[in-house]
C-alpha cells in the first residue's frame, strides 16, 4: 500500500561541519617537532570486523542476497491476481494487503543490505551494481503494484467504512485511515504507473550528487598543529576545524570550498533537477507547493513549518550576541565561518575512544530505565550494530537504519578527538532504540515512525547526555565547556536548520513561479540567509555561498526543518522525564511507531507543537545558555 521504496538513508546526519555540536581542544605543543608521518584513511578491506557491523542478520554473504533477490524478482508478479478484485470484499482487499506486506518487508531487507554495504564503500563497484540491480527491481515492482492504491481509493465512502469495520481488516485500520487521506492526491492505475516507472529516474541526481562528493571530489592534504599531513576528506573536515590554530582552519575551509567552486555548476544543475523534480511530483498530484506535498502525509499545517521560521527570525539577536562573545573569547579581529567550531574553553582536552563514549550515552540514558540501558550498550558492543570509524570510499557523517526484523544499524565516523562524536552517539542510538521500540510494540503495517518524530528521540538523547555531563561535574571551566557545546548544539539543529529549511522553500518557490533556478539564483539566496542568520558583523566568506551546493538533506526536501522542531520537542520531553523521573510517558512514544500522526503522538507526550511555545521555549533556553556563557567566561 505505500509501494516498495528505494533504500531509505534512514534518519541521516551531515555531522562536518554544519552537524558540528562541540569539539575538545587538540593537544599542541610548544616545542617545535618535526612533521609526524601523514595520517592516512584505512581500506575498508584494512578496518577490524569488530569495528564494523555485523550484517549477517541480514544475509550471511553476499550470495545469499543474490538468492533473495532473485527469488523476490520471481515472485513479486502473485500481486497481479488482485487486479480488479480489491473491491470484491473486504477478506480479498486484506489478502492484497498481506501480500504487499510480505513483498515489502522482503524488499525492506534487501534494501537494507544493498544500502549499507554501499555505505561501506561507495566506490566499491560490487556493492554499487548490486544497489542498481535492485533499484531497477523496485521499479518493475512498482508497476507491479501500482493498481493498489488506486483501486482502493476508488471505493465508495460506504464501501469503504464497511470494509473497515469489517474484523478481515481489524490490523489494517490504522493504515486504511491514513491511505484514504491520500484520496485527492492519488492519481488513475495508469498514472501511477508512469509515476512508478519514472521514480528512478527522477531520483538520479541524488546519486549524482552522493558519487560526485563522497567519491570524485578530492580535497588534498592539510597540515594540522602538530605538523601533521591530514588527508582532508567531507569527515577530517570537522577535526581541522576545531584546531586552534587559525591558519589550519582557513586552510582546510579554503581547500574545501576550492574543490566545491571547481564543481559548482554541476552541483548547481544536479540540486535544481531534484527541486525540479519535487514541483513535478507536488503538481502532479495536485498538491498546492511542493512543501505543502511534503506536510501533507504526515499532516502537519504549513503553519508549523512557517511559525518556526518566525520564530527563529524573532530570536536571531541572541544568535548574534554569541558570535560576538566568541569573536571576544577567541581575540579575533574579525570572526569568519571556520572560527565558529574551534573550543572557546582552552585547556580541556580530552581524547575519548569508543568504550569511553559508550559508558558516556550509556550512563546518560538511565533515566529511561534498565531495558532501555540494557539493549542500547549490548547493540553498542557485542552487537555489532554500529560500524565505527571512517575507511577510504565509506559516506560521511551518520545515520541510523532499522528495519522491522534487522537490527537497527548505526553507522559512524568517530574520531576520539572530535568530543561532539560523542554526542553524534547519543543521537543516532535515540533513533535506533526508537526502531527497536516501535518493532516491538507494533505491526509492520503500523512501526514506521515518520522522520518528524525521529528527530526528538534522537535529540532527546543528546539533552540527556548535557544534562549527565554537567550535573558530573564540579568545576566552572568544564560547566563553560559544556555550556558552550550545548550552545554549539542550538546554534547547529535549530538555527542552522532553520537557515536551511527557509533555503529550501525559496528554492522551490522560485521554480514554482516559473523563474530560472541557476546557480546565481542558488548563491543569491542563500547569501540573503547567511546575511540575515550570522549578522552584520560577522565576516562572510563568498566562498560560504557554495556552501547550499554540499548538503546531503536538500534531495530530501522540506526534511532539516524536522531537525529545529525535534530539538525543541525533545527539550521539553527531557525536562519532562528528568524533573518527573518517569519516563513512561516517554517511552510509549517510542513505542507508538506511526500509529498517529506526529504532532497528535507529541500531544499525547505532553508537548503541542501546534502552537510556537516549545520552539519559543527552546529558543529562550539558547538566550540564557549564551548569558550564563558570558558570566562564565567574560565577567
Amino acid at each position: 500500500m505505500r509501494g516498495p521504496r528505494r533504500a531509505p538513508e534512514g534518519p541521516v546526519r551531515d555531522c562536518a561541519p554544519g552537524w558540528l555540536r562541540y569539539a575538545a581542544r587538540m593537544k599542541t605543543s610548544a616545542v617545535a617537532e618535526p612533521p609526524a608521518p601523514a595520517r592516512k584513511t584505512p581500506l575498508r578491506s584494512e578496518v577490524r570486523p569488530a569495528d564494523t557491523w555485523d550484517l549477517t542478520p541480514l544475509f550471511p554473504d553476499d550470495a545469499a542476497w543474490e538468492t533473495e533477490f532473485q527469488a523476490l524478482a520471481a515472485d513479486y508478479e502473485q500481486i497481479a491476481g488482485f487486479r480488479g478484485r480489491v473491491g470484491e470484499s473486504a477478506a480479498t482487499l486484506r489478502d492484497a494487503l498481506e501480500c504487499e506486506k510480505d513483498i515489502d518487508a522482503r524488499i525492506e531487507t534487501l534494501n537494507q543490505f544493498a544500502a549499507l554495504r554501499t555505505t561501506e564503500d561507495s566506490a566499491d563497484s560490487a556493492a554499487l551494481a548490486r544497489e542498481s540491480r535492485l533499484q531497477a527491481l523496485l521499479v518493475r515492482i512498482g508497476e507491479a503494484f501500482s493498481f493498489l492504491s488506486p483501486e482502493i481509493q476508488a471505493l465508495d465512502d460506504a464501501t469503504f467504512d464497511a470494509f473497515l469495520a469489517d474484523p478481515a481488516l481489524a490490523e489494517w485500520r490504522i493504515a486504511l485511515k491514513k491511505l484514504r487521506r491520500l484520496r485527492p492526491h492519488t492519481l488513475s492505475a495508469s498514472e501511477e504507473r508512469l509515476m512508478a516507472l519514472g521514480s528512478a529516474a527522477l531520483a538520479g541526481h541524488q546519486e549524482t550528487f552522493s558519487q560526485l562528493t563522497n567519491v570524485d571530489m578530492k580535497f588534498g592534504v592539510v597540515r594540522d598543529a602538530n605538523g601533521r599531513d591530514v588527508e582532508l576528506t567531507q569527515s577530517s573536515f570537522s577535526s581541522l576545524l576545531i584546531q586552534r590554530d587559525p591558519a589550519v582552519r582557513r586552510e582546510a575551509f579554503a581547500k574545501f570550498y576550492a574543490e566545491f567552486s571547481d564543481h559548482q555548476f554541476s552541483l548547481a544543475s544536479s540540486l535544481a533537477s531534484s527541486v525540479r523534480a519535487d514541483v513535478f511530483h507536488a503538481r502532479a498530484r495536485n498538491y498546492p507547493s511542493a512543501v505543502e506535498a511534503a506536510l501533507f502525509r504526515d499532516d502537519v499545517p504549513l503553519s508549523v513549518y512557517d511559525s518556526l521560521i518566525a520564530s527563529v527570525r524573532k530570536n536571531l539577536p541572541a544568535l548574534h550576541r554569541y558570535y560576538g562573545l566568541r569573536k571576544r573569547v577567541l581575540g579575533l579581529e574579525e570572526i569568519h565561518v571556520f572560527d565558529t567550531y574551534v573550543p572557546l574553553v582552552e585547556g580541556i582536552e580530552t581524547d575519548i575512544d569508543w568504550d569511553g563514549a559508550v559508558d558516556r550515552v550509556l550512563a546518560a540514558v538511565r533515566p529511561l530505565g534498565g531495558e532501555y540501558v540494557a539493549t542500547l550498550g549490548h547493540g553498542l558492543r557485542d552487537g555489532r550494530w554500529c560500524d565505527r570509524y571512517e575507511n577510504k570510499g565509506k559516506r560521511s557523517g551518520a545515520f541510523s537504519y532499522g528495519t522491522y526484523a534487522s537490527p537497527p544499524y548505526i553507522m559512524m565516523n568517530y574520531k576520539s578527538d572530535v568530543f561532539s562524536d560523542v554526542f553524534t552517539l547519543a543521537h543516532e542510538a535515540g533513533h535506533s532504540m526508537h526502531t527497536w521500540h516501535s518493532t516491538r510494540a507494533q505491526r509492520y503495517q503500523d512501526y514506521h515512525y515518520p522522520i518528524f518524530l525521529a528527530e526528538v528521540a534522537s535529540t532527546f538523547n543528546e539533552m540527556l547526555l548535557t544534562h549527565h555531563l554537567l550535573e558530573e561535574t564540579s568545576d566552572p571551566r568544564m560547566r563553560a565547556y559544556l555550556v558552550s557545546r550545548q550552545i554549539d548544539d542550538f546554534r547547529g539543529t535549530l538555527y542552522r536548520q532553520t537557515m536551511f529549511a527557509e533555503f529550501e522553500k525559496r528554492i522551490h518557490a522560485i521554480e514554482e513561479a516559473g523563474d530560472a533556478l541557476t546557480l546565481d539564483t542558488m548563491q543569491a539566496a542563500y547569501r540573503e540567509l547567511l546575511d540575515a542568520y550570522f549578522g552584520p558583523d560577522f565576516a562572510l566568506d563568498s566562498q560560504l555561498s557554495l556552501e547550499c551546493l554540499r548538503i546531503p538533506h536538500f534531495y530530501n526536501a522540506f526534511y532539516v526543518y524536522k531537525y529545529a522542531t525535534g530539538i525543541s520537542a525533545a527539550v521539553a520531553l527531557s525536562q519532562q522525564v528528568l524533573e518527573t523521573g518517569d519516563a513512561a510517558r516517554y517511552l510509549a512514544f517510542l513505542q507508538s511507531g506511526g500509529t498517529k500522526f506526529p504532532i497528535d503522538t507529541l500531544a499525547d507526550a505532553g508537548v503541542d507543537m501546534r502552537t510556537p511555545a516549545a520552539v519559543d521555549a527552546a529558543l529562550a533556553l539558547f538566550a540564557r545558555r549564551v548569558e550564563e556563557l558570558e558570566g562564565l567566561l567574560v565577567d
